[in-house]
């Protein structure tokens, strides 16, 4: 077993690994970046916010590129009839991509840029020192100067500190499938604006995502229990079917994969960062899906954390535990923000109270539509202020 040194090791190679390592490459550092699977492969999270296109711009990759454009979220309770439309018409664009291909453009996109990356390579231990780092792994030792946690959800440092802290009151589990859908007026209309939709159910709510191809994710997050006798195909078909948008527009679709099931999705690291290592993505904390700020989140925090590495590395104080404080107050601002936001989407009626109603009010919609873009850190969005206040309260 060989001793291979480099000025980062990072461990995982989805959006927050690949992105951290093609930013530090970027500054010149030399990038390991190990991924444990293989290139391309399944994952769910396709619809992106606007404010991704910032780091993207940076990774030098055109999102545009075999994506479907989105213009917007939109809210339905197909019960009492009442829907809104939030749009995306600022600075940045924003698109419902095909995660399998568009991970992997990612990941060959940090090799282009000078980055070794191994796949199919599993990390067994990490060892952070004072003065330096030392990862092994299934198939060899490596040292460096400083270690990523990219690992998602299996979040090897936080099982490692025993950090994991699990957020209640969120969303249970979700099912989800994808299909090719038939040609429809319904179908048609979907891919034409290429809108993500949030469907109420008595049980949670539906995500209803169009992709290119004719293709669309659905899924259900379950946040009420269920009746015990509809196991997991029975209870996703049983409210898709409750829904008649939903009924109409799969009606002759042919499905592309069988159930899948995410469960306990909501939790965040309380050890994201200390001596020699940093955690983003996942891997620092996740939350429920239904405002789409997982991919966005995974990119923005190994952003916070490549920026705030390439200082310490110049500087010649990456040991430093506490390198990484600035950069991590700053992204637990907006993971507070969505964090209130989808727990008041859950237990206050946010979308029947405030976002049926944000039309009325042209200042309260413009900051509904900034925090849905994942425009979480500018000054002056009162609606943000008051969810912060609220929860600092509630605490």
């Amino acid at each position: 077993m060989s001793s291979q040194q480099y000025d980062v090791i990072i461990a995982g190679g989805g959006p927050a690994g690949t992105t951290a390592a093609t930013l530090l490459a970027q500054y010149g550092h030399s990038v390991l970046l190990i991924e444990r699977d293989q290139h391309p492969r399944f994952h769910i999270g396709e619809s992106m916010l606007p404010m991704s296109e910032s780091v993207m711009k940076r990774l030098g990759i055109d999102w545009a590129q075999g994506s479907l454009k989105k213009g917007g979220a939109e809210f339905i309770d197909e019960v009492s009839g009442r829907r809104t439309y939030f749009p995306f018409q600022g600075e940045y664009r924003t698109f419902q991509v095909e995660r399998s291909v568009f991970d992997k453009r990612l990941f060959d996109n940090a090799l282009a840029h000078g980055v070794v990356g191994y796949q199919q390579e599993q990390v067994g231990s990490v060892q952070c020192t004072p003065n330096e780092v030392q990862v092994k792994t299934d198939k060899d030792l490596y040292q460096g100067r400083y270690f990523i946690d990219a690992t998602g959800r299996n979040a090897l440092m936080g099982k490692a500190f025993d950090s994991i802290e699990k957020i209640n009151n969120l969303g249970k589990f979700a099912l989800y499938k994808h299909y090719k859908l038939a040609n429809s007026l319904e179908s048609e209309a979907l891919f034409g604006h290429g809108n993500i939709k949030v469907l109420l159910s008595e049980i949670g709510w539906i995500w209803c995502i169009p992709l290119t191809n004719g293709r669309l994710s659905v899924g259900l997050v379950v946040q009420k229990n269920v009746p015990e006798n509809l196991k997991q195909d029975a209870l996703f078909e049983r409210y898709i079917q409750v829904s008649p948008y939903m009924s109409e527009l799969l009606q002759e679709a042919e499905v592309l994969s069988e159930l899948g099931i995410e469960a306990d999705f909501s939790y965040q690291n309380s050890q994201r960062y200390g001596q020699r290592f940093a955690c983003c993505g996942d891997a620092a904390g996740f939350l429920d899906p239904v405002f789409s700020s997982g991919f966005f989140f995974a990119v923005k925090t190994a952003e916070f954390v490549a920026d705030q590495l390439h200082q310490g590395l110049t500087q010649g104080t990456e040991a430093d535990p506490e390198l990484q404080q600035a950069g991590d107050e700053f992204y637990q601002k907006g993971f507070k923000t969505m964090h209130c936001l989808i727990e008041r989407f859950y237990c206050s009626n946010l979308v029947e109270n405030l976002f049926f109603e944000s039309d009325r009010q042209l200042q309260i919609k413009q900051e509904i539509v900034a925090l849905l873009a994942g425009d979480l850190w500018r000054e002056g969005n009162s609606f943000q202020q008051g969810l912060l206040t609220g929860r600092s309260r509630k605490n």
